[in-house]
Parts: C-alpha cells; sequence; structure tokens
C-alpha cells in the first residue's frame, strides 16, 4: 500500500511537471557524450567540440591517449560512447571482440608522419631510401610511439624499415606512451629528432617538420570512428554527424588532416 501511494505521488509530480510546462525527458538525453580519441586529435577535436557545444548546447568530454591505452580500457569496460583510434588495427581489435556498433563505424580522417627536430636547431633532411638517420641523431634519440602499439609508432618504423635504416637506429629509439609524448621529448630537446603525425608538428611551436615521409613507405593513415557496444547515449551518432559535417571539418583540416568520404 505504501509503495502504492509513492508511485501515485510520482505521477502526480510527472503530471503536475508537464502542465507546469517542464519537459520531461529520458536521462540518456542529458547526458554528455563521453568520447575515447587518439591523443594526435587533441587540437582540432577541442575546438570542434566547443562548436559543437555552442551550436546545441552539448557538451562532449574526451579522454585522449594512445589508440592501444584506449582500445584496452574499452575492453576493460571503461564507460565511452565513442572511440576514434588513429589507425584501423585497434579499431579492428574492438569490433573482433563486439565492443562497437558495426553499421556506426566509418573512416572519419587521414593524416602523415613527419620527421621534426626542435624548432632552433631545424634542417631540411632529405627522405629517402637509405637516407643517413643515424648519423643524424649521433649519439641522441629518436623520439616516436611505442612501435608496438602506439599508431605513430608502428607508422614510423614500418616507413624506416621500408626504406631500410631501422636496423641502424633501433637502439637509439626512445619510445614514448603516446605521439604527444614523443613530440614533447623534441619540443623539450631531450630528443635531436622524432617522428610524429604532421598535425601534431603544428600543433607545437617548439618544433619544426624536416622532411615528410613518403606515402608509399607505410600504410594508409586512417583514423576510424565508431560507436560503442554499451552505448545509450541519445547524442552519440548526432555528435558523430556533427564531427564529419562543413560545420566542424575545417577544425581538422586547418591541423592538417585530410577529410575521408
Amino acid at each position: 500500500m505504501y509503495l502504492r501511494r509513492q508511485w501515485m505521488k510520482f505521477a502526480a509530480a510527472a503530471v503536475s511537471a508537464v502542465f507546469m510546462g517542464v519537459a520531461v525527458t529520458p536521462a540518456a538525453a542529458a547526458e554528455k557524450v563521453t568520447v575515447f580519441a587518439a591523443a594526435s586529435l587533441k587540437n582540432a577535436l577541442d575546438a570542434a567540440n566547443a562548436a559543437w557545444a555552442k551550436e546545441g548546447g552539448k557538451e562532449a568530454v574526451v579522454s585522449y591517449a594512445a589508440s592501444s591505452a584506449l582500445a584496452k580500457q574499452i575492453e576493460g569496460g571503461a564507460p565511452a560512447d565513442i572511440f576514434i583510434s588513429a589507425d584501423l588495427d585497434w579499431m579492428n581489435y574492438v569490433e573482433k571482440k563486439n565492443l562497437i556498433k558495426v553499421d556506426s563505424r566509418s573512416n572519419l580522417l587521414g593524416n602523415r608522419i613527419v620527421l621534426v627536430a626542435a624548432k632552433d636547431h631545424a634542417k631540411p633532411v632529405d627522405i629517402k631510401k637509405g637516407f643517413d638517420l643515424a648519423a643524424l641523431l649521433g649519439d641522441g634519440k629518436l623520439a616516436m610511439g611505442e612501435v608496438k602499439s602506439v599508431p605513430a609508432g608502428k607508422y614510423g618504423k614500418t616507413a624506416l624499415e621500408s626504406l631500410g635504416v631501422w636496423s641502424s637506429v633501433e637502439a637509439n629509439v626512445a619510445g614514448a606512451e603516446s605521439v604527444r609524448a614523443a613530440l614533447a621529448l623534441v619540443s623539450r630537446g631531450e630528443a635531436p629528432y622524432g617522428i610524429v603525425y604532421q598535425t601534431d608538428a603544428s600543433a607545437d611551436a617548439g618544433v619544426a617538420v624536416v622532411g615528410t615521409f613518403p606515402a608509399d613507405s607505410h600504410p594508409p593513415i586512417i583514423y576510424p570512428v565508431a560507436i560503442l557496444a554499451e552505448s545509450k547515449n541519445l547524442d552519440a551518432m548526432a555528435y558523430v554527424e556533427f564531427l564529419k559535417s562543413e560545420k566542424a571539418t575545417h577544425f581538422f583540416t586547418d591541423q592538417g588532416f585530410t577529410i575521408l568520404k
């Protein structure tokens, strides 16, 4: 009897709210969109999120890290709505574990990898087959993402192998937890050179691009996006569509990304 009275009170309150002009909406509609995104997206995605909030009053909260770390967090049950990876491998990883809504998956962006140096010491490097990267490094380190897990590191290693110089510099590699961490090593002067995405180089005034790796020296750099299988957020798909719209794409092209259709 007590429970019935409590339910009747709740129902009466809801009806009263409607007559007073207060909308009664599902809780999910008020939730922030939670995004797990590759670290290299930070500048562009922060700008896009500000525009998203300004346009619709909705907020997107982003956790930035290496795609490998994010994929493992998703596998471990970390709550999120959307995953944007810096390569196909880690998106394939979570898809194979049935952790994304497959029909929501698409390729969002493209990128390039470059060789960077501290701005004060930057000189052009002709990146080609057999170029003497070891001589350029001397006793210094080559900063790059961890080559077994971080996408930028994997792309970088593949490119160096393709150009025939990996074996000469492998011992000098300083593997970082993300591409932004590798960039910071160069910017702080802790490594004379680093391999990062073109978009990361443009985000740090302390470094300069000294050479661009040939596109055919590594697989195409593709950033896929997907909604996670456990997401109940009603705004998740609208957010993804916003990122693909003309209202948002310039935030990515301004940073050097290419738009994939």
